[in-house]
């Protein structure tokens, strides 16, 4: 039977998602974990690559077993077995052909940024010592909207077949730590939040115009980008599935 597996970790230990041959990754812990508890070989399929250092508030991934007795009981074990960073939130039963990456209609991340010196957000936030203009980093933001071909924002030496990303939602908001920018679409290229995260943050000081922006979206040119913003700062907040591929139980 196929199920997919909620997770939430803060990635700062772990070398990203994906199993790496010479550093632990959170794909690894997962499926060692439930290898070790189930007593069978586990796979896991994950919905996308987290980077190195960055956290998922959920993430899905599939996996195949005979059905369980009891879910539940199996969140709550696998839990005490797992370190304290990652987490699982949910066990689902899914139809046979469920995969957790092709079948994914949106995802969403967030990136935060600390303005202020806080020490409870070491790791977690990328803290910058002054606030850019957000106005005109939401006047970029909705620039994004008009483009599909994200290539300029895409780490270079990445196989892919197309660099289309349809952009639902792209958004900086001012917190009481400092921003946070909320950005969602149906798909991401390797490094594109964070590529487009300190473009933007040359824009708000005042690096970057609007102009040379969009020429930066029209060049297709990853080098006439900004500098990728640090990893501790980003989270993969939201996967998105058809409700057809979910069984109910």
């Amino acid at each position: 039977m196929r199920y997919f597996i909620e997770i939430t970790y803060n990635g700062a230990a772990y070398c990203g998602w994906q199993i790496q041959p010479n550093a632990e990754s959170v794909q690894q812990v997962i499926e060692e974990t439930m290898s070790t508890f189930f007593r069978q070989a586990i796979k896991v399929v994950g919905a996308g690559r987290t980077d190195a250092g960055v956290h998922a508030k959920q993430l899905f991934a599939h996996f195949d077993m005979e059905e369980m007795v009891s879910v539940q009981n199996a969140i709550f074990r696998l839990n005490m077995f797992l370190p304290t960073d990652i987490a699982i939130v949910g066990i689902h039963p899914v139809v046979s052909d469920a995969h957790a990456r092709f079948h994914a209609v949106e995802r969403a991340y967030e990136y935060k940024i600390s303005t202020k010196k806080n020490p409870f957000s070491l790791g977690l936030a990328h803290t910058i010592q002054k606030m850019p203009d957000v106005v005109v980093m939401n006047q970029a933001a909705q620039l994004l909207f008009d483009y599909k071909d994200f290539q300029c924002f895409s780490r270079s030496k990445t196989n892919v077949k197309t660099y289309n990303c349809y952009i639902k939602k792209a958004l900086w908001e001012v917190t009481e730590e400092g921003l946070i920018f909320t950005i969602a679409a149906d798909r991401f290229l390797r490094n594109m939040v964070r590529a487009i995260v300190g473009t933007m943050l040359d824009i708000g000081f005042g690096q970057t115009t609007l102009e040379e922006f969009k020429n930066i979206m029209e060049q297709k040119d990853r080098r006439n980008a900004g500098a990728s913003a640090p990893a501790c700062g980003l989270y993969l907040t939201k996967v998105v599935y058809p409700t057809g591929i979910f069984i109910e139980k």
